[in-house]
């Protein structure tokens, strides 16, 4: 797979600007399976409520050279907040603003609705950017898509064909900043290999999450963390991160343990 991303506006210091972000989910909204990790939590004395917090004050700059990976034992968490700065979510508190000269990619963690179609590979695609068929060929040869493949149905797609169209999406939106909801998902390890490769070499900023850690350690070179109780903060490796006692002690402190 031959990634790679460019942009051509020039990046100012101000990426994104992040002020005091909130929102409680309402655990009747929720899953079956949210049920039982809140019984499991109400058995512990920990829950009393109908809800529970996945973002409190969220504050935070975002500035040029970042690359962030944002972790929370509620992955929702993290999820919610990439939707919020997307403009598909609306917060209960806080507000963010995006830098003027800033274009952002998202790659989400849900991709159904925009599968739900009819379209061609080459149809779909060129929904997203400007270009004649043969433009858009390229993207989708670069994806790995070639001859009679570009024709086929996207409603039919596997999870990894759609996530490879999605990454295709995204390379046309020439953006310099790229946000990546578990990106590494379906994709096997050579194709994670190739967009581990270009990230470390993109020169816009990234905000993302990921379980895989050879990707985290590789990409990151600041970490946030989204806890019931606000943020940590770190400009840190993630294997220092993750092996710190102080790191250790003040998460327990901002997920409640003691």
């Amino acid at each position: 797979m031959n990634l790679f991303f460019i942009f051509s506006r020039r990046i100012t210091m101000d990426i994104i600007q992040v002020q005091n972000i909130s929102m409680k989910f309402n655990l009747m909204e929720e899953k079956i399976d949210t049920l039982k990790e809140y019984v499991i939590k109400l058995i512990k004395g920990k829950l009393f409520y109908n809800e529970f917090i996945a973002l409190k004050d969220v504050s935070f700059n975002v500035e040029k050279g970042d690359k962030i990976v944002f972790l929370s034992r509620d992955p929702r968490a993290m999820t919610a907040f990439f939707e919020i700065i997307n403009g598909n979510r609306t917060p209960q508190a806080g507000k963010f603003a995006w830098g003027v000269t800033i274009t952002t990619a998202y790659l989400p963690l849900d991709n159904t609705d925009f599968f739900e179609s009819d379209l061609n590979l080459v149809d779909w695609l060129s929904q997203f950017g400007e270009g004649n068929e043969v433009y858009m060929k390229g993207f989708l040869g670069r994806m790995l898509f070639s001859g009679e493949e570009v024709l086929k149905k996207v409603n039919v797609l596997s999870g990894g064909e759609k996530m490879r169209c999605m990454i295709a999406r995204m390379q046309l939106r020439n953006a310099n900043c790229l946000i990546l909801d578990t990106p590494t998902n379906h994709l096997d390890l050579e194709s994670i290999q190739a967009f581990n490769n270009n990230l470390k070499t993109y020169k816009g900023n990234v905000l993302f999450s990921s379980h895989d850690h050879e990707f985290i350690e590789t990409v990151a070179n600041r970490i946030i963390e989204l806890t019931p109780n606000g943020i940590i903060d770190k400009m840190m490796e993630y294997d220092e991160y993750i092996t710190s006692d102080h790191i250790k002690e003040m998460r327990a402190r901002m997920y409640g343990d003691n």
